[in-house]
């Protein structure tokens, strides 16, 4: 029995009760997917009368596409068992330069500045490029660290590609088949690091009057929501002390980090619902006891137009400037340390030849605007839209219950529905450009549809 003067032993600090990941609601999800269906009923296409190649030429390209259908079924599933993330594809574009090889169609890898890119040309031996057009189809095939290919690219390598080989084979049947050129271009590194700007600004682009891609996605879209996006690495700068010693001769620049975010967070109160900013801290110091010297906030900022991007990019400079001099430490901003992307700009007639093609497939791509613009991200295909007309339809593999860059995705990248959906592609994007090429009442509406919705821009100019 313990002596009345003795003091009680402290008892041990009691470990904090554990606590379960608390999963989100789903409800906003759920009403979403119920003003889809609303507007699946509500809204129709409202397509331009144009004729397009001849019906004959449309049903031989088809043909042409499925005669490959061995083979590229056979590299969508090699590139979803192998994926290679960005500037590492070197696997997926030797695959695609043996597809063309095969098919006796010269080409080169490297290509404009990036060791996994992929160029080929075909066109008729008459070509001018002052009289005559010229089509890109585009593939893309680099995967997402830890998930593979959580936005089947594996798909859209195969669509490009198809595309392509099968109006090589058309013009080498018929010489006639169509005046202009059609430009393959494989481009690497779309996740985050902007491939296609790279090759832009090295000359994939020269010469080119249009472009077309599809990516795949829950459901058939003729078009949805592409949000631009710009990168940021913000550096804080403070000086070292003695945490418990000497604060007052510290200056902390793990301080100016966490206001910094913080302001983040507050700005999202008066930005437009559809634009985006996401942060992390990579770096907020070395050890408690010493006032931190130097700290990191790197961010994405996205928004739905090029002058709104660029708004919303000066808010947050003011902000991370802000933040300093709350904390009283230095601050570095470095932009775009990978190219920015631009929103995609969607082409209304190109657009309108994709829902026609994909219908004698036996699919129906609903209208733009059946999808919430809330769901939206971004890709390094806007870039292209805003240098030449250009579509990037989506084309369904998964459910619609299913997202982005998740492991359900990637799954479904390797499933019979994606086969289907890289074979259907294919077909879309090789009748769009044989349309474009052959009409040329379409092809000028395209220039026009073009010019009226803002297209022309020097985007490596844009943000300065």
């Amino acid at each position: 029995m313990a002596s009345p003067h003795e003091q009680p032993a402290p008892s041990a600090p009691q470990p904090a009760p554990n606590h379960e990941l608390r999963e989100p609601s789903h409800a906003y999800l759920h009403q979403l997917q119920r003003d889809t269906e609303r507007r699946k009923q509500e809204l129709t296409h409202h397509l331009r009368d144009h004729h397009g190649a001849a019906s004959a030429a449309q049903e031989r390209l088809q043909a042409l596409v499925d005669e490959q259908s061995e083979d590229l079924v056979r590299i969508l599933h090699e590139l979803h068992q192998d994926p290679e993330t960005a500037f590492q594809e070197h696997r997926a574009a030797r695959r695609i330069m043996e597809h063309l090889t095969r098919h006796g169609i010269e080409a080169q890898s490297p290509a404009f500045g990036l060791d996994t890119a992929v160029h080929a040309e075909v066109s008729p031996e008459d070509f001018d490029p002052r009289s005559h057009r010229t089509i890109a189809v585009m593939s893309e095939y680099d995967a997402l660290p830890g998930i593979g290919h959580g936005c089947g690219h594996n798909v859209i390598a195969v669509t490009g590609l198809g595309a392509f080989v099968a109006l090589a084979e058309l013009l080498r049947e018929d010489p006639g088949a169509f005046s202009g050129r059609v430009v393959y271009l494989g481009t690497p590194a779309e996740e985050g690091e902007g491939g296609k700007e790279i090759m832009a600004r090295n000359g994939a682009l020269e010469g080119i009057d249009a472009a077309a891609m599809v990516h795949p996605y829950m459901t058939d879209l003729v078009g949805q929501v592409w949000l631009g996006r710009r990168q940021c690495e913000v550096t804080f700068h403070g000086r070292a002390s003695h945490a418990s010693s000497h604060p007052f001769m510290g200056r902390n620049a793990l301080d100016g980090a966490v206001l910094a975010y913080q302001g983040l967070g507050l700005l999202r109160q008066q930005t437009p619902p559809t634009d985006r900013i996401h942060a992390v801290l990579p770096d907020g110091g070395e050890r408690p006891n010493i006032i931190t010297e130097s700290a990191t906030l790197r961010l994405y900022v996205r928004s739905q137009r090029p002058e709104t991007l660029s708004a919303l990019s000066q808010r947050v400079n003011e902000v991370m400037e802000g933040a300093a001099l709350m904390a009283g430490v230095g601050v570095s901003i470095a932009w775009d340390t990978s190219p920015a992307t631009l929103p995609v700009l969607s082409n209304g007639p190109l657009s309108d030849r994709w829902v026609l093609a994909q219908q004698r497939r036996g699919r129906d791509p609903y209208p733009a605007g059946t999808l919430s613009e809330v769901l939206a991200a971004s890709t390094d295909f806007g870039n292209v839209s805003y240098r030449v007309p250009g579509i990037h339809p989506l084309i369904g593999i998964a459910t619609e219950d299913t997202g982005l860059h998740s492991r359900e995705f990637a799954e479904a990248a390797g499933s019979p529905r994606a086969e289907q959906a890289g074979l259907d592609g294919a077909y879309g994007l090789a009748a769009v450009a044989l349309d474009y090429l052959t009409d040329d009442e379409l092809a000028a509406d395209v220039a026009e549809d073009f010019r009226a919705n803002g297209g022309g821009i020097s985007v490596p100019d844009y943000f300065g």
